[in-house]
């Protein structure tokens, strides 16, 4: 069945919108949108498994626990998180879709 990326996304987005889009195995293909949503404060995703994401619009900035410094993505930036790496979404756009596809392995 036919779909698009960039179609069938609520008005209203009172929340981030996680959608798996397949998943088999120890793989989940994901397409999230941010639409100004951020990790809470003080908060981080810490996944036991790796995540490869691309953000296809919108822009985002990542924060890392530690040394690291933020990350600032656009249109066609990628990034590997592997397991354990503490990270929080700082910032995305507050009026524009920020569209992620989010490939989760070793899950």
């Amino acid at each position: 069945m036919k779909n698009n990326l960039f179609k069938h996304i609520p008005d209203e987005l009172p929340e981030e919108l996680f959608e798996t889009l397949q998943a088999s195995g120890d793989v989940k293909i994901e397409r999230i949108v941010s639409r100004g949503h951020i990790t809470p404060t003080g908060e981080w995703y810490d996944q036991a498994w790796d995540e490869w994401v691309v953000l296809l619009s919108g822009s985002a900035v990542l924060e890392f626990a530690g040394e690291r410094t933020p990350v600032t993505l656009y249109p066609g930036d990628y990034i590997m998180l592997p397991s354990q790496c503490r990270h929080r979404v700082a910032r995305t756009e507050p009026d524009v879709d920020t569209i992620w596809l989010a490939v989760h392995f070793n899950l």
